[in-house]
């Protein structure tokens, strides 16, 4: 059985007929055509596929499209200013290079910024405990603390 649904995505109105199993990030990536949102696990557990939903970062694998009915969806690709300049997390993240092969990156990114609007001055020690839902292979997560460090310290300025 279908269901039409409807929602914001990076300040635009989307919808489209889906199953009523889709998940979230397959509405993104495969109807939408957005693929910076990524799939990585489909248990929730690397943060790959992390997008914002009414401001609040959320795992769009452990989701249903039909349950962002009516909400206001952030991708990575609506971080960025309409101009192309970054946002300050990304800015940071390119910066103090936290990424390598970048597959974790976006949702590292999204995460990233919901932790900083809720928790500006955030010590190292919380940073890392943030990010224990976002699985990185390549780095090592210094150079991701870092940058997320630095990040909230940019987007707290940008106020």
């Amino acid at each position: 059985m279908s269901v039409k649904v409807s929602m914001k995505v990076n300040g635009k109105a989307v919808s489209g007929e889906v199953e009523e199993r889709t998940l979230l990030v397959t509405f993104i990536r495969e109807l939408l055509r957005l693929t910076g949102t990524h799939v990585g696990c489909d248990t929730a557990q690397c943060g790959a596929c992390t997008v914002s939903m009414n401001g609040a970062a959320v795992k769009s694998c452990s989701m249903l499209a039909m349950q962002a009915e009516g909400a206001d969806i952030t991708t990575i690709e609506g971080v960025a200013a309409a101009d192309g300049t970054l946002h300050p997390m990304q800015a940071a993240f390119k910066e103090h290079h936290g990424l390598q092969c970048g597959f974790c990156t976006p949702g590292m990114v999204m995460n990233a910024i919901d932790f900083a609007k809720k928790h500006p001055g955030a010590s190292e020690h919380e940073v890392r405990e943030a990010l224990e839902g976002n699985l990185c292979r390549c780095t090592g997560y210094h150079n991701i603390v870092k940058a997320i460090m630095a990040g909230s310290k940019a987007m707290a300025g940008a106020k």
